[in-house]
């Protein structure tokens, strides 16, 4: 009986080895490959000669002051019976996402773009402090060559670049460019550093957006270089048959330091006052100008300056300092200062704001 036990496993082994399937080959598994063609970030989708990249950032910001929400209702005292106002602070969560897909075709890349806006945000209706949640398309586009069709920043913008490279580089008034929107728009670029544009675009709000067939018109150039560059743009409003434009002059002094000044021009309809609406003249008045720079302080920090000025006298003066805490992490606090040098007009103090931003870039 014990013999027998023992042999037991023995021969239940026999058994199984007799029996025994053989197990299927595994699929050979194609691992994603690095598409080092369009810069860093971009591989391969599997399968397919299309390189992808995901990337974006996480923001938070708060503002005080000029850049915060001043004059907002005092809830508990306006409950009591009373109206009193106090102020508050600006706050913004930001989740931004960007996904960019492209390809070579016998016309050239193949691009498909897009850019997506979560936020979390205060904000003061009739003077009210609340907060709201929201979802905006900021761009959605696609290129083949170089024709762009879809929404997009205004080529009146990115033919001359932002303003300083601050953070609140709008204040007072004096903006440089309209918001984004849909255009159908093409530029040449050739490998001396020159290029040009022309783009159709619809424009946005309720007094810019297309009320005919007839687009607003944007052509410009530029000219880029080791030294800086030179760019040029005008802009054609067909909502109001108004026109703008801009000229601007970047110069790399050294390594760490580039300097910019940039100048424009609006016409305006007398009929309608000095600041009459002009899709593209976002400033006040007929004319402005901008000025400013970038040093790179240290490896981690640079220090960001930005000087507007129109020709309604508004006068705005914008310092950042950039701080590079980690890889990825960037903190920048911001000091603006705002007013107007009119000397009819009792503003002589101005205003000052603060802002802090926390970025997480991936």
């Amino acid at each position: 009986m014990l013999l027998g036990l023992a042999a037991l496993p023995l021969n239940l082994s026999v058994a199984r080895a007799a029996d025994a399937v053989a197990a299927a080959e595994p699929e050979p598994v194609e691992y994603v490959r690095v598409c080092d063609v369009y810069g860093a970030g971009f591989y391969f989708i599997p399968g397919t000669e299309t390189c992808l990249k995901i990337d974006g950032y996480i923001r938070y910001d708060i503002g005080v002051g000029l850049l915060g929400h001043q004059d907002v209702l005092d809830k508990k005292d306006f409950a009591e019976g009373e109206v009193d106002f106090n102020d508050t602070y600006y706050k913004r969560a930001r989740f931004a996402p960007r996904i960019d897909a492209r390809s070579e075709t016998e016309l050239g890349t193949l691009r498909s773009f897009a850019a997506l806006l979560f936020q979390y945000t205060t904000s003061a209706p009739d003077n009210v402090i609340t907060v709201t949640d929201s979802l905006a398309i900021d761009q959605a586009f696609i290129e083949l060559g170089g024709l762009r069709i879809g929404k997009a920043k205004s080529l009146f913008k990115t033919i001359t670049y932002d303003a300083g490279g601050v953070m609140n580089d709008d204040l007072g008034g004096i903006g440089y460019g309209p918001a984004n929107a849909n255009q159908i728009a093409y530029t040449f670029k050739s490998q001396s550093g020159f290029s040009a544009g022309v783009a159709l675009e619809e424009g946005t709000g309720t007094l810019y957006t297309l009320d005919s067939y007839l687009p607003h018109a944007v052509v410009g150039v530029s000219y880029k270089q080791g030294w800086g560059g030179i760019s040029a743009v005008v802009g054609y409003d067909s909502v109001w048959e108004e026109v703008a434009g801009k000229v601007r002059l970047d110069v790399n002094a050294s390594e760490q330091l580039s300097l910019f000044i940039m100048a424009g021009y609006a016409s305006n309809n007398d009929d309608l006052g000095v600041n009459s609406p002009n899709y593209f003249g976002a400033w006040g008045g007929d004319w402005a100008v901008w000025g400013g720079g970038k040093y790179q302080a240290t490896e981690k920090a640079d220090i960001v300056v930005q000087l507007a000025y129109d020709d309604l006298e508004s006068f705005v003066a914008v310092v950042d300092v950039p701080y590079e805490l980690v890889p990825g992490l960037v903190i920048t606090p911001e000091v603006a200062f705002q007013a107007n040098l009119d000397d009819e007009l009792d503003d002589d103090n101005g205003e000052v704001g603060g802002f802090l931003r926390f970025q997480r870039n991936f």
